[in-house]
């Protein structure tokens, strides 16, 4: 039972952000159609709070990557304005 847990989990954090989007819509989509019982609502509440959960760590890194490029950027060019303003 572990096992299966832990393959549950990995397989979710290999998900990229538009496969966890897309799937946390179809959650979202289902719940607001209702006709689910009570255990399938909070099965699926838990599943949506997880996709929620790896959308964010996603967008999170993306936007760490871009911070950084663009802190390099600035560097450059702050490097570059001040070797031609060296005599």
């Amino acid at each position: 039972m572990t096992s299966e847990v832990d393959e549950t989990a990995a397989r979710t954090e290999a998900l990229g952000y538009e496969q966890a989007r897309d799937e946390l819509i179809e959650v979202v989509r289902r719940l607001e159609a209702g006709g689910t019982t009570l255990e399938e609502s909070l099965a699926l509440w838990e599943r949506g709070e997880e996709l929620a959960k790896i959308c964010r760590r996603r967008l999170d890194g993306a936007r760490a990557r871009l911070d950084a490029a663009l802190a390099e950027e600035d560097a450059e060019r702050a490097g570059e304005r001040g070797a031609s303003e060296a005599p």
